[in-house]
């Protein structure tokens, strides 16, 4: 089993629940993406923007709407430079607009992923990966990209079980 890598962007705040908006202290895709790392033995790298976004849902919503529409790269507060040393990339974010979270296009499109495994996860209410998948495959140009997982956000700190085995899974391939 090589070294693994979880990059992933989460938001903590007013989140959208099936019964209405919550506020979290850790986002979704956070704890999903420590629960890769609890499996694996792997790495965090949690990617974040230099300019916050909004606590509030709805702002937030338009925030990221704003940067979509305009295919921005937003500056981030640290970047993975190089990740040869690491075999399998897991490559988590919350579904914004059908797609990741645009800081995620501005760490993914920096690095080099020839020759690596990569393992998409998701957070989402009910779109599952939306087009997401289609987006990691260009950013992550060389890999070869596995199965990935999406859960929905209210559903991750329950699923630790299922996350460990398909991480796990995705090691092994």
């Amino acid at each position: 089993m090589g070294k693994s890598l979880i990059i992933y962007f989460s938001h903590t705040g007013e989140n959208y629940f099936d019964d209405g908006l919550k506020q979290l202290e850790k986002g979704n895709t956070e704890i999903f993406a420590e629960h890769i790392a609890k499996a694996v033995d792997g790495e965090l790298f949690k990617v974040e923007a230099v300019k916050e976004y909004p606590n509030g849902y709805y702002a937030c919503c338009d925030v990221a709407k704003e940067e979509l529409h305009q295919n921005l790269r937003p500056e981030l507060k640290k970047q993975l430079a190089d990740i040869s040393a690491y075999d399998t990339i897991f490559v988590g974010y919350p579904i914004w607009w059908g797609t990741m979270p645009m800081a995620m296009f501005t760490q993914l499109e920096k690095l080099n992923f020839q020759g690596k495994k990569v393992a998409p996860f998701a957070t989402h209410e009910g779109s599952g990966f939306g087009h997401s998948l289609t987006d990691v495959q260009k950013c992550c140009s060389g890999a070869k990209i596995l199965d990935g997982l999406q859960i929905r956000g209210c559903k991750v700190e329950k699923s630790e079980n299922k996350i460990a085995e398909w991480a796990k899974g995705c090691v092994k391939k």
